[in-house]
């Protein structure tokens, strides 16, 4: 580490919680997307920057917090998980761009930002994001695997006309197989996390849209008012339980022994 480490670890320990959290998170993005941009008749680009300018304030707030704060860090992954759906959506419907293209750019930057992470700080690992920059990556990396994941679950789902649910359960499948290559020992956790955490993105927008679109494309048709609302309440319920037990936070231990890799 070439800066001298002035916080704790700033992101959650990789939990049953954390997972369960992003996938609801990466759900709520996508039907809060379609409820702001449709249902409430802001229109992409409106619905888009006042997004924008909530999220900058949200990661302000977490960047000058000195150690994983649940909430703080909970409340940036959702609305970056909006602002990644609509990116990706401002580019295939007001720009044109096919979703081919704009699956292949956001794997690109994806790969560029793990790239410069890397040659930066040496290591890709979450459990030491504890300077302003490697937090930087971090972010920067996370809003591109919402809009990476976006792209490419529309991609399976409308593009290549495979369904939601059938496209939900694909990704599943992808992520299981990368469980059990961790577990067997065949990929290391770095990898595992990462390729893992791309995958949780199109999973929860393919269940996002199977519950809200209509019938008609393939949906249940519940809309996007009740799925937001559920799933924005599990998520704030289990925040607050991590809140108080803070059984997600890097142990002492672990924090201590990490200020000798600089």
């Amino acid at each position: 580490m070439k800066l001298a480490r002035r916080m704790a670890n700033k992101v959650p320990e990789v939990t049953i919680y954390f997972w369960i959290i992003k996938i609801l998170a990466t759900t709520v993005g996508e039907t809060a997307a379609d409820l702001l941009n449709m249902n409430l008749g802001l229109g992409l680009t409106w619905t888009t920057v006042v997004m924008a300018a909530l999220t900058a304030a949200a990661v302000t707030l977490q960047l000058r917090a000195g150690r994983y704060v649940p909430w703080r860090y909970w409340l940036v992954v959702i609305l970056v998980s909006v602002v990644g759906t609509l990116v990706t959506d401002n580019l295939v419907d007001n720009f044109g761009v096919p979703l081919e293209a704009t699956t292949a750019v956001f794997a690109v930057a994806l790969a560029a930002t793990f790239i410069l992470w890397y040659r930066s700080e040496r290591t890709l690992s979450i459990h030491t994001i504890v300077t302003t920059r490697r937090e930087l990556y971090y972010w920067a990396a996370i809003l591109f695997t919402f809009a990476l994941g976006t792209a490419a679950g529309d991609l399976l789902a409308e593009r290549i006309s495979l369904g939601y649910l059938a496209s939900a359960a694909i990704f599943a499948a992808a992520i299981a197989h990368i469980g059990l290559g961790y577990w067997l020992r065949l990929l290391g956790g770095v990898l595992a996390f990462w390729a893992a955490y791309v995958l949780t993105r199109p999973l929860g927008a393919s269940v996002g849209d199977w519950l809200s679109q209509p019938h008609e494309n393939g949906g249940l048709g519940l809309g996007t008012v009740g799925p937001s609302v559920v799933f924005l309440v599990a998520s704030v319920a289990l925040v607050a339980y991590l809140t108080r037990s803070r059984v997600d936070a890097t142990p002492e231990p672990r924090a201590a022994a990490a200020r000798a890799f600089r």
